[in-house]
């Protein structure tokens, strides 16, 4: 298969990988496991289901940390074995990979994510930022002179950005995520409850039942975990509204970065959002009654995008495949 382009979603959560012609071809974990004789044993999906149950000889770890590279090596690795995945292992040439990271990440970082790119097998790597892939991706016309409000709630980080022709005119990021959220339930069920709940079980505690906004009609979910006084295994319910009180001081965070955006945004574009709204892409803008609490503490009106969680993988290929229209958005090596 002669791939020359890949656009790759490097997640704190998933990896997604986008293919012109093809849309998108792999979306999985961005978890990797490994022997301690640095062997890689597995990726993706079958690496998650290792998580919490691997021997002391394997490690099954995250190596993206609130949407940067936390171990580059293993980075590498991982995206290696996406290219491959792709364009199988045998290769005529190598392809163009254009990678989204956070808006607020540093140069430093930035210089990190295109070396493990081109040395896990790319020819040359373009960077861009996420709140642009994510608008992209959304089908917002981002280089018209009107001010588009992107909310992108991924696994690891918040992206909070004001676009306008074609590049980003405010923007905050905030290390919330996904991730930040399962954290809260699962720490707030230990202090409650005395109970010990693993990641993928808070995980599906916020999927199942999880709000933003108290609810009058609560939903209600059993859970097992580890009792941290008689450790032995133990079932409880939990009810939406106590996840509502879980999460509150992380939403309040994203909140927080949204205000912080519309106050530095210029009266013209200020506006132009307040007749268009927000849109909200990533993982995290599925979580019930978010577009509701931000509407209601913003007062701008809010909507999540369709396919949320693809968008920036769509808009990094989309991106990759006009690059010469998309040139100022994009930082190359």
């Amino acid at each position: 298969m002669l791939v020359k382009r890949i656009g790759i979603d490097l997640g704190t959560a998933n990896v997604l990988v986008y293919v012109p012609k093809r849309g998108i071809v792999i979306n999985e974990p961005s978890v990797i496991a490994i022997s301690d004789d640095n062997r890689i044993m597995a990726v993706g999906n079958e690496a998650k289901d290792m998580v919490g149950r691997t021997p002391d000889t394997i490690t099954a770890k995250r190596p993206m940390k609130d949407g940067v590279i936390a171990d580059y090596r293993v980075t590498e690795a991982m995206i290696r074995y996406f290219i491959n995945q792709v364009s199988g292992g045998f290769r005529l040439f190598r392809p163009e990979v254009m990678v989204s990271v956070p808006a607020g990440v540093t140069s430093t970082e930035k210089r990190a994510v295109i070396d493990a790119t081109i040395s896990a097998g790319a020819k040359q790597a373009y960077i861009i930022p996420e709140p642009v892939a994510a608008a992209i991706g959304a089908n917002i016309p981002i280089d018209s002179a009107a001010g588009n409000l992107i909310v992108d709630i991924g696994g690891g980080t918040t992206e909070v950005a004001i676009i306008s022709l074609g590049g980003i005119v405010a923007s905050n990021s905030v290390r919330v995520g996904g991730n930040k959220l399962d954290q809260s339930i699962s720490d707030y069920i230990r202090k409650k409850y005395g109970l010990a709940i693993g990641d993928r079980t808070a995980e599906e505690i916020k999927i199942e039942i999880g709000s933003a906004v108290a609810l009058e009609k609560e939903k209600v979910i059993e859970i097992r975990g580890r009792d941290m006084i008689a450790g032995l295994p133990k079932t409880i319910t939990v009810k939406t509204n106590e996840v509502v009180e879980a999460m509150q001081n992380e939403l309040e965070k994203i909140v927080f970065a949204v205000r912080q955006v519309l106050e530095q945004t210029p009266p013209e574009l200020a506006s132009d959002v307040i007749d268009r709204g927000m849109v909200m892409t990533g993982g995290g803008s599925l979580l019930r009654n978010i577009d509701k609490l931000l509407t209601k503490v913003t007062g701008v009106p809010c909507h999540v995008t369709s396919d949320a969680l693809l968008c920036v993988a769509k808009g990094t290929g989309i991106a990759l495949e006009h690059l010469d229209d998309y040139k100022r958005s994009v930082l190359s090596k």
